[in-house]
């Protein structure tokens, strides 16, 4: 049985940016017909998430280096988050990998 992989979308106030992210990624999941739970949230809530995967803008990734975050969790860091091709090229590929181990 394959496992649902939790993906969350970070931004900084986990409101705008993190939400059309979700919106076009899970378009993508669909489309690829996988599973996922996925949601967003802020920044500042990231080390309290139970996710497989955290996906956040680039310009994120600094502060995402000084948090206390599961190591397990697989992160993907996109120029930009709502480009549907960057989305499949980046986030799939290790979407689909938790959701086959």
């Amino acid at each position: 049985m394959a496992k649902v992989p939790t993906v969350f979308f970070i931004c900084g106030n986990g409101l705008g940016s993190s939400l059309a992210c979700q919106m076009e990624a899970d378009d993508v999941f669909s489309e690829a017909g996988i599973e996922v739970n996925s949601d967003h949230d802020s920044i500042s809530d990231a080390p309290s998430l139970n996710a497989d995967v955290i996906v956040s803008a680039s310009n994120f990734e600094s502060q995402f280096a000084n948090m206390q975050i599961d190591p397990k969790t697989k992160f993907v860091y996109l120029d930009n988050i709502v480009d549907k091709d960057e989305i499949k090229e980046k986030v799939l590929p290790v979407v689909k990998q938790i959701a086959d181990s």
